[in-house]
């Protein structure tokens, strides 16, 4: 019953004319939150960040759907510090790349 009751308040808001307080009330939460008030119920049911304006700015619906893009640079240990590059192994000196632990794999069956 829990999961059809969002549903439900989501059809009931739609049912109201335009006119409505709750319309107006509607403009004044996305003002304020950039989420309708369906935003804030699937959202709250969810447990994610949704909303209808991040769709009309060319993103997912919620903040969790986003996909999350691999670096697009590889770092080395130096002296003292980390030096990091846009291509593998810039020196061709056959370092091992930050973050990379492959090493611990080899020669172990799989």
């Amino acid at each position: 019953m829990r999961a059809t009751a969002p549903l439900a308040l989501f059809a009931a808001l739609l049912a109201l004319p335009a006119c409505s307080d709750l319309a107006i009330l509607d403009v004044a939460t996305v003002m304020g939150t950039d989420k309708t008030i369906p935003d804030h119920v699937i959202s709250y049911y969810s447990g994610k960040d949704c909303s209808t304006i991040r769709t009309e700015r060319g993103q997912t619906y919620c903040v969790e759907d986003e996909p999350n893009p691999e670096p697009l640079v590889h770092c080395y240990r130096t002296l003292g510090r980390a030096s990091c590059y846009t291509q593998r192994d810039p020196h061709h000196d056959g370092q091992q790349e930050l973050g990379n632990n492959d090493h611990n794999t080899r020669g172990v069956a799989q």
